[in-house]
């Protein structure tokens, strides 16, 4: 099987608009690139342009994004194809600011595709003429460079006074119009969003990390778009699970006899420690409590925000069942679902990955007579989207919490060869 070669920053989403034809039954798709992906003669260089909603930030966990999804669905679409994803995107430029690299960071990479998704910022501080010319100037440098383009429109967001939904619509809709003025694909990310918004808002909800930045369930979403806008056939993501490096950065430390710093709720805050050290007896652990007892989940999402300043090497991240319990109506699932997903947000280092995050289902600490409750399904689906591997009690599994997490370090320990 060839390789995909990922190179991360950022990332952008999409989907295919049809109607934009540039003849009866015809729509605008990268021809060129298409061909090179379908023969697998020479690698095929892809890269996203954009700001945050592009990058490998906390949004998405932060070790992957819609540039690595999309890298993996077009090698399913293409399986001949060799393919080289480049994210170059910068947390909170906007187009201009796109613009004044463009040379450098897209231009010199000699790219056969360059999808390019701003707005978002632009939308909180720039104007739209502004926005319309540099993205007209956009394509063109990229056109006279030898690229195809795809023009992505931002996904939509959560009400806030930065970014007002009518005004970031007004932008998803200059891109619209440049895209069918210059003859570009365009990929309407606002619209994909929309779209599960009024068919779910729940669903919507767990494609979001926090007011604008999507997770990675929605990044998978869009790159899936994408790949069906490039190929013309739909293909599934549901398959790709968190990279297998759980514990990397905690295994490493300690087998270099380093100290080790563990961040988590009760009662992994003594679980976890004692399962490291019967591991490694000469380990210096040092435990901090995140506290639960009595807690409400907007005392941990509060809590949450002073995360990042512990510096943990591993947080372990176990909302309890009392809780999780607590989503029975549909406005209250929705609460839950964001809580729970910005307070997991903040475990991560704001830009590329340097501690392992370990999230645990409710029913490890206390087992379920129903494994499928709607908290704990719910809990699954909040935690894909920060693309990291989770603890759960296998079915018919009655260990206790301390016996599942021992099973659990112990099967990472033998994949990191131990």
């Amino acid at each position: 099987m060839r390789k995909i070669h990922l190179t991360l920053t950022l990332a952008a989403f999409v989907v295919l608009l049809p109607g934009l034809c540039a003849s009866a039954g015809e729509t605008f798709r990268p021809k060129h690139t298409i061909a090179k992906l379908e023969t697998g003669v020479e690698p095929v260089r892809v890269v996203a342009f954009g700001d945050s909603i592009t990058g490998v930030y906390y949004h998405t966990g932060s070790r992957r994004a819609w540039c690595d999804m999309l890298g993996i669905a077009l090698q399913k679409a293409y399986p001949k194809a060799k393919i080289q994803m480049f994210n170059a995107g910068i947390s909170g430029h906007t187009s201009s600011q796109g613009l004044a690299r463009i040379q450098r960071d897209v231009i010199d990479r000699k790219p056969h595709l360059v999808v390019v998704m701003f707005g978002m910022n632009d939308c909180a501080r720039g104007d739209i003429d502004t926005f319309r010319k540099n993205t007209e100037e956009i394509v063109k440098r990229l056109r006279g460079a030898g690229a195809e383009v795809m023009l992505c429109t931002p996904n939509n967001v959560y009400p806030n006074n930065p970014r007002p939904q009518a005004r970031l619509a007004k932008y998803a809709q200059i891109t619209r119009e440049v895209a069918a003025k210059m003859s570009v694909p365009l990929v309407d990310s606002y619209q994909a969003y929309e779209d599960v918004q009024k068919k779910n808002n729940t669903d919507w909800c767990l494609l979001m990390s926090e007011t604008i930045h999507p997770n990675m369930n929605g990044h998978k979403l869009f790159a899936e778009k994408i790949t069906e806008a490039i190929s013309g056939k739909p293909i599934s993501l549901d398959d790709v699970g968190p990279p297998d490096d759980a514990l990397a950065h905690t295994i490493k430390l300690l087998r270099a006899g380093k100290p080790v710093k563990i961040l988590a709720m009760e009662p992994y805050d003594k679980i976890m420690p004692d399962v490291l050290r019967e591991k490694f007896p000469s380990a210096k652990i040092e435990a901090v409590t995140w506290p639960v007892t009595g807690k409400s989940l907007e005392d941990i999402e509060v809590w949450a925000k002073d995360v990042r300043g512990l510096k943990a090497n591993m947080i372990v991240f176990a909302i309890p069942e009392s809780m999780a319990q607590k989503t029975q109506t549909k406005e209250s699932e929705e609460t839950f679902v964001r809580k729970y997903t910005w307070a997991l947000a903040l475990c991560f280092g704001y830009g590329p990955s340097t501690g392992d995050v370990v999230p645990v289902l409710p029913s490890v600490t206390k087992p379920v007579d129903d494994p499928g409750k709607s908290w704990e399904a719910l809990a699954k689906r909040i935690i894909r989207g920060y693309d990291v591997e989770f603890i759960q009690r296998p079915a018919g599994n009655t260990k206790n919490a301390r016996q599942i997490v021992t099973d659990w370090v112990d099967k990472h320990l033998a994949a990191h060869g131990k």
